[in-house]
C-alpha cells in the first residue's frame, strides 16, 4: 500500500537539470490549486529523482500591442524599457524577473527558462510609438528585466531590429547583458556611440567558471564577457560592468576582482546590487543553495538576513538594491572605494549622459504636403 510519503516539495523539484538554474516548477502564485509528488508504491519518483528528464526551450508568439514598457521606481534611471523576450534561457536562479511569468499563468521556476515569449512585431511597433506627435525621447533601456542576448536572439534577432530602428531614429538606448552576443551588433553600436546613442554594459557576477556555470547555466562565461567589454571599448562604445547580484558569503568577496578585470578590459563604470530575492525566489534560491553548497548554505542565508532586517526580501524602495545593516554598509563602502581606485568615482564620469536632443523622425518617413510633389 501506497503510505502517502513525499519525495519532494512539488512534482518538478527532482534535482538539477544539466543546462537549466531552477530545481523545480513552484506553483503559479495565482492559481487556486497546487500539485504535488505522491509516491505509488511503484518507484516511478524514485527513478525521476534519479535522472531528471531534459527540458526543451519553447517558444511562443507574444501577441502585446505595445514595445515599451513604462515605470516610475525611484531605484532605476530610466522610466522606460523595451522587452522583445519574456522569460530567459540563461537560467540564472536568481533573477528578479522570474516572477513576472506568473503574470503569464506560468510557473517562475523552469517555466520561466524554457517557456520563451517572443514580440514578432516588436520593431514596427516600436516604429510606430517614437513617431506619435509629442513623444520626447530619453534613453530606453534594453535588458532590464530580461536578457535582450540570450541564446533565441541568435535566431530571431529581434534585439537587432530594435536597435536598428532606435539608430535610424537617434533615440539613446542603454543595454545591460550577460552575453557576449552583443559584439555581434558591433557595427550599430558604434554609429550611435559616435553620436552619443548608446551605453552598454555587462552583468558579471563572478570570476569562477565553475561557479557561474552553478548561477547562470546558458550566460556566456566571465571571460567571454570579459573580452566583450573590451571589444565594445575597443569600438568606442562605452562600456561597462554590473556586479549582479552580490550575494553574501557566496560571490561578494570577488567585489573588487570583478571592477579591477573589468577596468583592464576597458569599462569606464561600474555598479552593483545586492542579491534581491521577492516572492518566488526565495524558495527557490534557498533550494538551489542546499542542493549545490550545502556547506555554506546557512551560512549564506544567515549574511542575507542581516542585510534584509532578519528576513530574506526588503522591498523597500531605496533599500532593495542595497539592503541595510552592517554586512550591507561594508558592501557598499568596498564598492565605493573601488570606484575610488580606479577613478570611476568622478562626476564626469558617473553623470555621463546620453543625447536626447538628436532624435528625429527620417526625413523619408515624414508625409510631403501633395504640392511639394511639383518641384
Amino acid at each position: 500500500m501506497p503510505d502517502g510519503s513525499l519525495h519532494g516539495p512539488s512534482l518538478a523539484s527532482i534535482g538539477a537539470r544539466k543546462g537549466r538554474g531552477a530545481l523545480s516548477n513552484p506553483a503559479n502564485r495565482y492559481e487556486r490549486q497546487s500539485t504535488v509528488a505522491w509516491d505509488d508504491g511503484w518507484g516511478t519518483l524514485d527513478a525521476a529523482f534519479a535522472a531528471p528528464e531534459p527540458l526543451a526551450t519553447t517558444l511562443t508568439r507574444d501577441s502585446s500591442r505595445s514595445a515599451m514598457a513604462w515605470n516610475t521606481s525611484p531605484d532605476i534611471g530610466f522610466d522606460r524599457s523595451i522587452n522583445m523576450y519574456r522569460g530567459c534561457e540563461h537560467g540564472c536562479i536568481y533573477c528578479f524577473a522570474r516572477p513576472s511569468h506568473a503574470h503569464l499563468g506560468l510557473s517562475p521556476g523552469l517555466d520561466f527558462e524554457t517557456r520563451l515569449l517572443f514580440k514578432p512585431d516588436i520593431a514596427a511597433l516600436l516604429t510606430k510609438e517614437i513617431r506619435k506627435p509629442g513623444y520626447v525621447a530619453k534613453p530606453v533601456a534594453l535588458g532590464a528585466n530580461t536578457d535582450p542576448y540570450q541564446p533565441v536572439e541568435r535566431t530571431l534577432g529581434l534585439t537587432r531590429q530594435i536597435l536598428e530602428v532606435l539608430d535610424a531614429h537617434n533615440h539613446p538606448v542603454t543595454i545591460v547583458t550577460k552575453s557576449a552576443g552583443v559584439t555581434r551588433d558591433l557595427d550599430i553600436l558604434s554609429r550611435m556611440a559616435q553620436r552619443n546613442l548608446v551605453h552598454v554594459c555587462l552583468s558579471i557576477t563572478t570570476l569562477d567558471p565553475a561557479l557561474a556555470r552553478v548561477m547562470e547555466p546558458r550566460a556566456a562565461s566571465p571571460t567571454r564577457r570579459l573580452a566583450a567589454i573590451g571589444e565594445l571599448s575597443r569600438a568606442g562604445i562605452p562600456t561597462g560592468i554590473l556586479a549582479a547580484p552580490m550575494i553574501p558569503g557566496l560571490n561578494d568577496p570577488e567585489l573588487e576582482h570583478l571592477i579591477d578585470a573589468a577596468v583592464r578590459h576597458g569599462a569606464t563604470r561600474a555598479g552593483y546590487v545586492l542579491l534581491r530575492l521577492p516572492l518566488e525566489i526565495a524558495q527557490m534560491f534557498e533550494a538551489w543553495l542546499h542542493q549545490h553548497f550545502p556547506d555554506r548554505a546557512a551560512k549564506v542565508l544567515s549574511l542575507i538576513r542581516q542585510t534584509r532586517g532578519g528576513e530574506l526580501y526588503d522591498s523597500r524602495f531605496g533599500k532593495r538594491q542595497s539592503g541595510t545593516g552592517p554586512y550591507a554598509d561594508l558592501l557598499a563602502s568596498r564598492f565605493a572605494l573601488a570606484l575610488r581606485k580606479h577613478g570611476l568615482d568622478r562626476a564626469s564620469v558617473r553623470h555621463q549622459s546620453l543625447d536626447c536632443d538628436a532624435f528625429r523622425v527620417p526625413a523619408a518617413a515624414v508625409p510631403q504636403p501633395a504640392q511639394m510633389a511639383l518641384f
